[in-house]
């Protein structure tokens, strides 16, 4: 049976009971899950496997094993995800129709991280170039003292919405920085040190004028630099994540969207449920989707989009 896909094998398993006592052999979809998983481009709250399952030995798979492997599959698999999602397509439909009849602020989302900085090719700049896939809108004034507001956008349905995007530091210090292959001091935060039990535990604050636009957006947008060739502090990168979407700047349920991210397709990337797992997104208390994206093509950045913007509208209409 292992000739056949994992969708063959559902379909088989729905023509009989035999055949649905016989597809859902443990060590078989274990096989599966760790075989595709590395391929998915994205996954979310809602369907992150747990991080035992990588570890566990296949000798200790059995037909009474801790985890049913045949439903973890479908519910991570993005092709699985995506067939649930059009099967509910009416209410969505009705939802966008009269969020349309009221008169609304385009969302606001902060977008940051290492990726926005260490790629060698610019997803900012590709956003701002690249009409086919993504139209700018316009570029408003400023509106909060010391950031600048940001760039609209127009997605495929024509919604428009705001991105601010917020660098470590200064163009010219962080082209330096590249110059010289180091890294730049991060002013966006500032680090405070506490103790927790005998340990000296570090967590980071937001500077005051990254403060207010956390305060305003309706959610986060974070760049990781997936590359898999490169070293990465995840701790590191977690402390700045919990920092900005500290809920005493805000409502505590706004989506974060982490783009994973690489300069092009040729570069080897690191999956994104690794991603997910390296981050210690399961930590979170509020929505979260990981996708997979190439800031060469922008390929994988409007699904993450259409998430965010999805996401926000929810939490709007509530």
């Amino acid at each position: 049976m292992s000739f056949l896909s994992p969708q063959d094998l559902c379909h088989l398993g729905s023509t009989s009971c035999y055949w649905r006592a016989a597809v859902q052999d443990p060590l078989l979809w274990r096989y599966f899950l760790l075989r595709d998983l590395p391929f998915w481009t994205s996954v979310d709250w809602k369907s992150l496997p747990d991080g035992e399952i990588f570890n566990k030995a296949s000798s200790e798979v059995s037909d009474n094993a801790l985890y049913d492997y045949m439903a973890i599959y479908k519910k991570s698999c993005p092709q699985s995800r995506r067939s649930l999602k059009s099967s509910r397509p009416r209410y969505g439909a009705v939802t966008s129709f009269l969020q349309s009849l009221v008169t609304q602020a385009e969302p606001r989302f902060a977008m940051f991280g290492p990726g926005l900085e260490e790629l060698d090719d610019s997803l900012v700049q590709k956003m701002m170039t690249c009409p086919e896939v993504l139209l700018v809108a316009g570029l408003p004034q400023r509106q909060i003292h010391g950031i600048g507001s940001g760039v609209s956008f127009q997605f495929s349905n024509n919604q428009k919405f705001n991105i601010l995007t917020l660098y470590s530091t200064t163009s010219v210090e962080r082209r330096r920085a590249r110059a010289e292959q180091a890294v730049a001091v991060n002013k966006m935060f500032y680090q405070e040190n506490s103790v927790v039990g005998n340990q000296q535990a570090v967590h980071y604050s937001v500077i005051a004028q990254v403060k207010k636009v956390c305060e305003v957006v309706d959610g986060f947008i974070y760049v990781a630099n997936a590359e898999a060739h490169k070293k990465h502090d995840r701790q590191e990168e977690l402390a700045r994540v919990l920092a900005m979407i500290d809920p005493a700047l805000g409502p505590p349920n706004r989506p974060l969207l982490v783009l994973s991210c690489v300069s092009h397709i040729g570069v080897k990337r690191i999956p994104c449920v690794y991603m997910a797992h390296q981050l210690q997104l399961n930590l979170l208390h509020q929505p979260w989707m990981v996708q997979d994206t190439v800031a060469a093509t922008l390929a994988g950045l409007l699904n993450g989009i259409e998430w965010l913007l999805e996401e926000a509208n929810c939490k709007n209409a509530q």
